[in-house]
């Protein structure tokens, strides 16, 4: 708040400053096998659309894919190039197993790493749960959009996202243009 401004003036203002804030376009991409066979219900990327819902963001992608790293890769290069999504975020496939490539198909299509959000996704992890140092998620830049994985679990995401909460809109801003400032 501003020295001459009163506690109604600062709450008059914040409608109005919602109003004008950016809308991002957003795609949800979940890696599971049993979920693109519609044998698990997919509530890590239900979660992620709830927690990342209008006005801020708009769902214009959502998949679930195989835990295969050629469909993931071309899924992410698509909605990131051709759909011009401003963010993408991954759930699952970010584990120990064979089968969880989501980090090795993100690499392979990011331009540039962002290794502090993952990093601190995996921090905060750790004070709740030792399990969090297998989470091998990543997250980078591609062209404009920007990719994050997280983890495969309700838990995991709702964590992750209240990391990532504070700084995605100025990182969104700065990727958009409409942010350019620190």
């Amino acid at each position: 708040m501003r020295q001459n401004e009163t506690h109604q003036d600062a709450q008059a203002i914040t409608p109005q400053a919602s109003i004008m804030s950016p809308m991002y376009k957003i795609g949800v991409l979940t890696s599971s096998d049993m979920g693109a066979r519609g044998e698990r219900e997919d509530t890590s990327g239900e979660l992620i659309k709830e927690l990342l819902a209008l006005p801020d963001y708009e769902h214009t992608r959502y998949s679930v894919v195989p835990d295969e790293r050629a469909i993931i890769e071309q899924t992410l290069t698509t909605w990131a190039d051709d759909d011009d999504l401003d963010l993408i975020m991954t759930t699952g496939g970010t584990g120990l197993t064979d089968r969880d490539v989501m980090p090795e198909a993100t690499r392979a299509v990011v331009e540039r790493l962002a290794p502090g959000l993952a990093e601190a996704m995996r921090a905060f992890g750790l004070t709740k749960t030792p399990m969090a140092m297998l989470s091998r998620g990543i997250a980078g830049v591609r062209g404009r959009t920007l990719i994050i994985n997280l983890p495969g679990s309700p838990k995991g995401v709702r964590e992750g996202i209240e990391v990532l909460l504070p700084v995605l809109g100025h990182a969104l801003g700065q990727l958009t243009g409409e942010n350019r400032g620190h």
